[in-house]
């Protein structure tokens, strides 16, 4: 039986040595690696690595690796974080009532393109249960219309945790999260409808509409207590003209909304992501 892959992940000061230092340890434990990539920022000072690896082991000890790593950590006073290819964790979506991104990221998840497991759809309207139901996830529909934003985030994170959820993708999720939630949960990922920092907020194609742009663009960011303003993962953008008006946009928008989409969450569930300085180096 084929073993899973190793994946370091290491941030440090950056030095002379390190990449010699990191590939000598993971030779020394038998490894042979599959892929190596490395990145230096030199204005922040940092060294950024990920290297995937094997070992021929029957047995990979787990606990093992991740206690000799730490005396590496140490040495080179880094950070770092130890997964496996064979990780498929608990993703909850929340929607609203656009279904272009949840149709998408879940049939991508059927046909095997994205290594994770949906148990938990989130909606502040009822429209999208029978989307769910297709693809055998819980749908939970939890009005915020006529209860207090704490009481509607308790139960969300009640069923966060209910659901052993790692990663939260918002799919067109039309409500704004607290600063209390987003610090009591896992990472979420979201999805805005403009090429960002430009256009924030609400209704960003009509706004590109009257500015008369002619490029248009989706990012997919993590979410943090400033709106809009997470450490940007993914973008992607298509051209529009002078002919186009405001519905072409919004059409023009879905698709690339569901690409960049799609793309950060597969690179967060490949752990190819380094987030630093409130921005992220993504090894792609």
């Amino acid at each position: 039986m084929e073993q899973p892959s190793i994946i370091l992940r290491t941030v440090c000061p950056d030095r002379p040595g390190l990449v010699s230092q990191l590939t000598s340890w993971i030779s020394n434990c038998g490894g042979n690696i599959k892929h190596s990539d490395h990145h230096t920022d030199q204005d922040a000072g940092l060294f950024l690595s990920r290297i995937e690896w094997s070992k021929s082991d029957l047995l990979i000890n787990k606990a093992e690796i991740n206690k000799e790593f730490e005396k590496i950590a140490i040495d080179i006073n880094g950070q770092f974080n130890i997964n496996y290819s064979d990780e498929i964790p608990n993703v909850g979506i929340f929607v609203s009532k656009q279904n272009h991104c949840l149709i998408d990221l879940l049939w991508r998840v059927r046909n095997g393109e994205l290594k994770m497991k949906v148990p938990l759809i989130i909606s502040n309207h009822p429209d999208l249960e029978d989307i769910a139901k297709d693809f055998d996830a819980k749908f939970f529909y939890i009005n915020t219309s006529n209860r207090s934003k704490p009481n509607v985030e308790k139960q969300i994170l009640t069923l966060l945790k209910d659901f052993d959820i790692e990663l939260v993708v918002l799919a067109k999720y039309m409500q704004i999260l607290s600063d209390s939630f987003l610090k009591n949960c896992s990472s979420i990922i979201n999805i805005h409808h403009s090429f960002l920092p430009a256009f924030k907020g609400a209704q960003p194609y009509h706004r590109a509409w009257k500015r008369g742009v002619k490029l248009i663009g989706a990012t997919a960011h993590y979410v943090t207590e400033d709106l809009d303003e997470g450490p940007i993962i993914e973008q992607c953008t298509v051209n529009v003209s002078h002919r186009d008006e405001v519905a072409d946009l919004i059409r023009k928008g879905r698709d690339i909304e569901r690409i960049a989409l799609a793309r950060a969450v597969r690179l967060h569930l490949n752990h190819q992501i380094f987030v630093y300085d409130s921005k992220t180096a993504v090894f792609d």
